[in-house]
């Protein structure tokens, strides 16, 4: 079973914001669409209109992935994922699948101050632990990918979309002066680089929430229009 890019975007913003506002979950057609086109905690950033998001879902429901919820009082069908029923996975596993459906490849370092917020592993190894498991069996959900040019960590990327494939999209990584010799200062890197994700994912989580009360708000006034 391989997932359009859009059929990806759909399930990962559906896993992420089951974990960060429950309260908003399941989505309106409305909220996923926010949620697909977020600027922030999204790579890459899309636009996507109804009808597009509309034949994402579709899809997910043919493959059992998602299903329409009908909830007493509202005015709109909601939407809601069907993951469990698809693939065993902990919650610790679907928090770094979701980030990586969501952002694209990213390090063990990046996943670990990403996922968090949506009840991923605290502790590197255990992040490691978690991915290595995801690689392997008859049908990997994670496949490792070389650290890039200038980068000393691996990538993993998710494959439930299909085998990676790098876009020409894809940012490369920001051009710096060469470090000082010595494995101190490449520590030293990584460590900044793991603050500067955990600051990341708090902005992020904090956009999340705004963006939903802000679709929800759209929801609402247009049931009076």
């Amino acid at each position: 079973m391989q997932l359009t890019p859009v059929e990806t975007r759909i399930l990962g913003c559906l896993l992420e914001k089951e974990r960060i506002t429950p309260e908003s979950y399941p989505l309106s057609l409305n909220a996923l669409v926010a949620a697909c086109n977020q600027s922030t905690n999204r790579e890459p950033v899309v636009g996507y209109d109804e009808r597009t998001v509309e034949q994402g879902i579709d899809g997910l429901r043919q493959k059992q992935l998602a299903m329409i919820v009908h909830t007493a009082g509202a005015r709109v069908p909601k939407y809601r994922h069907r993951m469990p029923d698809q693939y065993e996975l902990s919650a610790q596993e679907t928090a770094l699948l979701c980030v990586l459906m969501l952002r694209g490849p990213q390090t063990p370092g990046e996943l670990r101050s990403r996922a968090e917020r949506l009840g991923g592993p605290a502790a590197l190894p255990e992040v490691e632990g978690l991915l290595e498991g995801l690689a392997r069996g008859e049908a990997p959900l994670v496949q490792s990918l070389p650290p890039r040019l200038g980068q000393k960590e691996r990538r993993y990327v998710q494959l439930l979309s299909g085998p990676y494939q790098a876009s020409e999209a894809e940012p490369s990584p920001p051009l710096r002066s060469p470090p000082p010799v010595g494995q101190g200062a490449a520590i030293e890197t990584d460590r900044s680089s793991e603050r500067l994700a955990a600051l990341e994912a708090e902005i992020d989580a904090l956009k999340a929430s705004l963006s939903a009360l802000q679709a929800e708000f759209v929801a609402f006034r247009r049931q009076f229009e």
